[in-house]
């Protein structure tokens, strides 16, 4: 069987460092083409200006992956479904909870598969996290995702544009992880959002949850910062009811037991979910999860807001 034939739109760092390598290592597709209004270029990959030029040109391409800014992604995302093409959106999938519903809608209608790539659940040690907690007893969690805006995103102002999730952008993924650990569901009670007085969107976050079940009798907290230097910092700490501590570290690469490493796998999840998108259209199937956005949204609903100092590059 020939590999389905793969536009990636959006050619930014997280396409050059993750999407490209992946989709090569992995040879689950065949990259055809790549969507740059930059003009970035590739030896034997054509490029284009815009998706729709791409797909004027190529209208036996099977599939697309959506890495531009979240702003663009539902109207980039109805474009390619319409066109009959297959569809994995980088994370956070869409700018708005009712803009990645309508796209679940599209999709099925459009008879296609659409996947919103939450790649850091993709990481054995999350999964073996999850299987650890299925049982409940979990006295408390506490989420630390602490890094350096410069360092990961230098000079990208959309991210602290309106729609641009600001520190919620890497926050969503250690939500991504929660929401998969966790037994139950939880919802946010109460967060702190703390916003530079020349952005829109925050700089630094701080949510309390509460669980929908006494499986997590105890607080379950998340910090989120973007001003990190030095170590950055990636974990999620979990105190169970019966004495043990769980650490999944290394943004869900590495997990110890007590102090003892049970898991530890090199960066391999952007792999993982190319294979995983490849396996969803051979099966005919999509892969939709709205949770971690809901909690974003509800964050901005109950929290309260608090301006800081401006913040330049």
């Amino acid at each position: 069987m020939s590999n389905p034939t793969l536009g990636l739109v959006g050619v930014g760092k997280i396409a050059r460092d993750q999407h490209l390598p992946s989709i090569a290592e992995t040879a689950r597709f065949d990259l055809a083409a790549l969507v740059s209004p930059e003009g970035v270029t590739l030896p034997g990959v054509p490029t284009f200006r815009s998706q729709a030029e791409m797909l004027a040109a190529l209208p036996d391409l099977d599939a697309v992956a959506i890495c531009t800014p979240p702003g663009v992604r539902h109207g980039l995302t109805v474009e390619a479904l319409r066109a009959g093409k297959h569809a994995l959106i980088e994370k956070p999938p869409a700018a708005t909870v009712s803009e990645l519903h309508d796209l679940a809608g599209e999709a099925e209608r459009a008879g296609r598969t659409l996947f919103t790539a939450w790649h850091s659940q993709f990481n054995p040690a999350v999964d073996a996290t999850r299987a650890l907690l299925a049982g409940g007893g979990i006295r408390s969690v506490a989420v630390t995702w602490r890094e350096d805006v410069r360092r990961w995103h230098p000079g990208q102002d959309w991210i602290f544009a309106a729609g641009g999730f600001g520190v919620f952008d890497p926050g969503i993924n250690a939500l991504s992880i929660l929401t998969r650990i966790l037994p139950v569901p939880v919802f946010v009670q109460a967060a702190e959002l703390l916003v530079p007085e020349n952005r829109d969107t925050p700089i630094e976050a701080r949510l309390d949850f509460r669980p929908a079940s006494d499986a997590v009798s105890g607080p379950v907290t998340a910090h989120f910062d973007f001003l990190q230097l030095g170590e950055q910092t990636w974990s999620i700490v979990v105190e169970m009811a019966d004495g043990r501590r769980l650490d999944l570290t290394r943004g869900g690469a590495s997990l110890a037991v007590d102090g003892v490493v049970t898991v530890a796998e090199p960066d391999t999840e952007y792999r993982r979910i190319y294979r995983h998108f490849r396996d969803l259209i051979d099966r005919g199937v999509s892969d939709v999860d709205a949770t971690p956005l809901h909690l974003i949204a509800d964050a901005y609903s109950v929290g309260r807001r608090r301006s800081v100092a401006a913040f330049d590059w």
